[in-house]
């Protein structure tokens, strides 16, 4: 229990009192200055019982908005102990609480005060008012905030919330805690590297030791959970990896720190949760619990692993539609066999907290569920804590149909696509070796699940990047990739593309695949190949499309039924040993894209399965399109702007109207390579560039072969550890500082910005060194830049004279340039971009040999423009890159494209508008712009 021993005439009082009397005989009443000696006197008093103060403590407040306490007081887990708001000794102080509260202020032991008075609340109720003037009322107000206790949950969903909202911050301490072991305690670091090689053996040989460190907290402070939330106190003896993970950490802390004490020191967090649990019978409550844990130290502590692997929850409509539909496609496309049925083995390779296996139990009948859960019955998890729960989940779902406990033998802690290997290494024990010699070597009928959608690493510097895999990355290169027309095939490398690959395979020549994935395959320009082979694969594919791509502008603002920001389907491919036929057998049926998530999940419960669906039936086209609606098939007779081959042999034979395009600069460190203030860049550029430097002479002094990662240090901000600096650390180059790589680019439409354009700091440059390889021609040079094939914006068009970022419009839509002229590196061999062909074409279909090709290319830049184009060609312009017809007037759309060529390039020079400044009267004069937005008339700007 936390005492505070502390009197009114105890030095630390005097000591406050004498700093607010002298602000006070200084006139000082500012918040901001007389705030800070209750704050010191609240941190000194904290450090008696082991707290820390935090100035500026930042939390969620009401709806999405942030705020930031004045003060908090936390403990040696960053767990919050009590608040302090301070307020000028002028403010009417009930009103400033109530006002704060309305913000979303905590209400759990929070003082608010000003030199004059103290407000104290603690469970959501004020316990005093005292008057600070009274050094015997102010050591009352800290006795009682140090004292406080929150008080026992008396509803579930409070200690839920609870547990939810400390997670991040326990394991954040714990965290720190074994992180300064390994630099004390020589054994720790013995016994934490021998865990870590093991798990690089059984999981993942790029597995980092963050990552394991990640693993060893979750077991902490969740296996108490299990133990006496969940009424298991068996499950380590019988989770055979939660008992090899317990002996593993039963050495660390042996050594590290006292497990028990630790525990202890958290009592109050677990005991909150443990009684309100006592409360509880109905263990679906409890596994609502389990999957908060779940999402919550994924998504709050472990967000690196939350990024690689796609944490998500799947909502049980979805799962519910799933199963059932595997049910209502094994009954109709299988001769009437089912779930139940011997031989129907089922595998969900990524079972998260297990929610498909237990629903696909509640399906198969009692009387065969214990052969079923037996023998039939598979599943695989990756990490840790979700195969835990999962173990839970699914042994707790047997014992309610069955009222008998049994330990499930079908889950391996194993990752499903490294089993497409020949072999594998021992996995962690030889019990679940065993499982997974087991499973690969049994038939599988039906998978099902919810894979991970993660494309790539964001951030590099994260060195957290979704491994590779031999086998299954040759099935895709093989198939999808090989058969792909796209220039830029790295998305057919998702790993929801890869588990559909690996589980076509894994069910061989029959069987059924039903996963919720990303639907980006649908349309996606990449995926043509995917798409070929999934139609030559199946027999029947169904796709219920769920929309909610916020980048395609969903109407609705709850529109993603996983509240992520790519587009969503249901899927479900069936192998039936038939002979592909004529009959069209591609289904697919999309759901209202204005319905929000509750109404999309009422439309599955309604539905219930696939066969209730009106679904529209899909033919293909020759380049394996499947939504070909909008599509106008006129625009395959245009005239290409740019072609693969002809942009591929560097020549000017092809017949397209540009020989080379090339997509704008792709930086990496856009924060660093990038500046309005070229001093700042110029100084961000040396520092960078000296960091790197070091890196490489401590590399090349202490172990030239040593892993990069052991020479870098990937939070520090002033540098952007990309992957192709890392392949360049590898190679031990040294970087030069070039003043003359400093150039100016247009970063977003009409926005410039300064550039280090260089090959060694730009992760891609493309073609943009032939384009505009020296400043002197952008005197001369014009480029017509637009938003690549597969972009998710709508189609945009603008003339460039300089470097062109990758995203001129914006993340989510790449750019791709079309150069007047081009060069050589060094700024010589001056030559025109538009072929010979194009040129003959035009002036043999105008009848018009004075047509030169500067016409032409303003020609095209104004047909761009043409709303007429936009709109009918809209659907085309999301998958290709634009098609050309001629126009009736030749002369006048390069004249106007000669017009709009000009105004766009010097737009600076433009005439300002006249606008008329309005001024708000009785405010002070602030040049400060924190929001700006339009009328809705669009006729002034606030």
């Amino acid at each position: 229990m936390l005492t505070l021993n502390l009197k009114p005439t105890d030095n630390r009082i005097k000591t406050y009192y004498a700093e607010i009397d002298r602000l006070t005989r200084l006139g000082v009443t500012k918040e901001t200055s007389v705030r800070a000696p209750f704050q010191n006197l609240l941190e000194q008093c904290g450090r008696q019982l082991n707290l820390t103060g935090i100035l500026e403590y930042p939390m969620k407040g009401r709806g999405t908005n942030r705020i930031f306490i004045d003060a908090a007081l936390v403990n040696n887990y960053n767990m919050p102990h009590g608040y302090c708001e301070s307020k000028d000794i002028h403010d009417n102080l009930p009103a400033e609480v109530k006002r704060k509260f309305e913000q979303g202020y905590p209400r759990n032991n929070i003082i608010f005060q000003t030199p004059e008075r103290a407000i104290l609340f603690q469970n959501n109720r004020q316990i005093l008012d005292a008057d600070l003037t009274d050094p015997t009322q102010l050591v009352e107000v800290l006795q009682a905030f140090f004292a406080y206790r929150p008080q026992a949950y008396e509803e579930w969903k409070e200690a839920v919330a609870q547990f939810k909202d400390r997670v991040p911050e326990i394991g954040k301490g714990l965290a720190k805690i074994i992180k300064d072991a390994q630099k004390t305690n020589p054994q720790f670091t013995t016994a934490f590297n021998d865990f870590h090689q093991k798990c690089c053996q059984a999981l993942n040989p790029n597995l980092s030791k963050a990552a394991v460190q990640e693993m060893l907290i979750q077991h902490l402070l969740t296996v108490r959970l299990f133990r006496t939330v969940f009424k298991n106190p068996y499950f380590v003896r019988r989770n055979i990896i939660a008992y090899e993970v317990e002996n593993v950490i039963d050495a660390l802390t042996s050594h590290a720190f006292d497990r028990e004490e630790f525990l202890q020191r958290l009592d109050r967090f677990y005991i909150a949760i443990e009684r309100a649990a006592e409360l509880m019978t109905d263990y679906a409550q409890k596994q609502g619990f389990l999957n908060t844990v779940y999402e919550q130290f994924f998504q709050g502590f472990s967000v690196k692993a939350a990024d690689t692997h796609g944490i998500v929850y799947t909502p049980q409509p979805i799962v519910d539609f799933i199963v059932n539909s595997v049910t209502e496609i094994l009954k109709t496309k299988f001769e009437g066999r089912s779930l139940s049925d011997p031989g129907v083995h089922i595998l969900d390779p990524f079972v998260g907290t297990g929610n498909f296996i237990v629903r696909i139990m509640q399906e198969i009948d009692k009387t065969a569920l214990a052969d079923k859960y037996a023998d039939e019955l598979h599943c695989n998890e990756v990490m840790l804590l979700p195969y835990y729960v999962a173990s839970m989940n699914i042994e707790h779902q047997f014992y309610e149909a069955t009222d008998t406990y049994q330990p499930f033998q079908g889950i391996c802690l194993v990752d499903s696509f490294e089993t497409a290997e020949e072999q594998q290494f021992l996995l962690f024990a030889p019990e679940n070796s065993e499982r997974v010699k087991g499973q690969k070597d049994t038939d599988m009928f039906v998978i099902i699940g919810n894979p991970p959608y993660n494309m790539g690493q964001v951030n590099e510097n994260d060195n957290n990047k979704n491994r590779k895999y031999e086998t299954v990355d040759k099935w895709i290169s093989d198939t999808y990739a090989k058969d792909s027309k796209a220039t830029l095939k790295n998305k057919l490398y998702d790993p929801y593309v890869k588990a559909i690959r690996w589980a076509l395979n894994r069910i061989g020549d029959k069987g059924i695949v039903a996963f919720v994935t990303n639907n980006s395959f649908l349309e996606g320009v990449a995926f043509d190949g995917m798409r070929k082979h999934l139609a030559q694969d199946c027999d029947a594919i169904y796709i219920l499309d769920l929309g909610g791509n916020s980048r395609k502008g969903s109407n609705a603002a709850d529109a993603n039924v996983f509240d992520i920001r790519v587009g969503v389907s249901i899927n479900l491919f069936v192998k039936t040993k038939e002979n592909p036929s004529a009959q069209l057998r591609i289904f697919y049926h999309r759901i209202d894209e204005g319905w929000n998530k509750a109404q999309k999940f009422e439309f599955l419960k309604d539905r219930k399965h696939i066969g209730n669906i009106a679904w529209q039936t899909v033919q293909p086209d020759a380049r394996y399109t499947w939504l070909t609606e909008g599509l106008q098939p006129e625009f395959e007779d245009f005239i290409p702007m740019g072609i693969k081959g002809t942009k591929a042999a560097k020549e000017e034979s092809g017949k397209a109207i540009f020989s080379l395009y090339s997509c704008g600069i792709v930086t990496s460190r856009d924060m660093l390579a990038y500046s309005f203030d070229l001093q700042l860049l110029q100084e961000r550029v040396r520092t960078f560039i000296e960091i790197y430097n070091t890196a490489v002479d401590r590399k090349q002094r202490h172990d030239p072969n040593a892993p990069i990662e052991n020479f870098i240090d990937t939070n520090d901000p002033r540098i952007k550890w990309s992957h192709r600096v890392k392949e360049l650390l590898k190679k031990l180059a040294l970087s030069d500082y070039e003043a003359s790589h400093f150039r100016t680019a247009l970063y977003r439409p009409f926005t410039q910005k300064y550039l280090y354009f260089d090959h060694f700091w730009n992760e891609r440059r493309y073609q943009q060194y032939r384009i505009f390889p020296i400043p002197e021609t952008e005197t001369e040079n014009r480029v017509i830049c637009l938003t690549d094939k597969g972009s998710e914006k709508p189609f945009m068009t603008l003339m460039s004279h300089q470097l062109t970022d990758f995203h001129v419009v914006g993340p989510g839509c790449g750019t791709q340039c079309f150069p007047f002229y081009t060069y050589d590196e060094e700024g010589t061999n001056r030559r025109e971009n538009i072929t010979d062909w194009a040129l003959a074409q035009y002036r043999a279909h105008y009848s018009d040999d004075t047509i030169e090709k500067w016409d032409i290319f303003h020609h095209v830049y104004a047909l761009l423009h043409h709303p007429d184009y936009r709109e009918r060609y809209q659907a085309n312009l999301k998958r290709d890159l634009p098609r050309l017809p001629y126009t009736p007037d030749f002369w006048a759309f390069a004249k106007a494209g000669q017009r709009l060529a000009k105004i766009h390039t010097n737009y600076e020079e433009a005439d300002e508008y006249p606008l008329r400044s309005i001024e708000t009267p009785d405010t002070p004069l602030n040049w400060r712009v924190e929001k700006m937005k339009l009328s809705k008339d669009g006729t002034q700007l606030i």
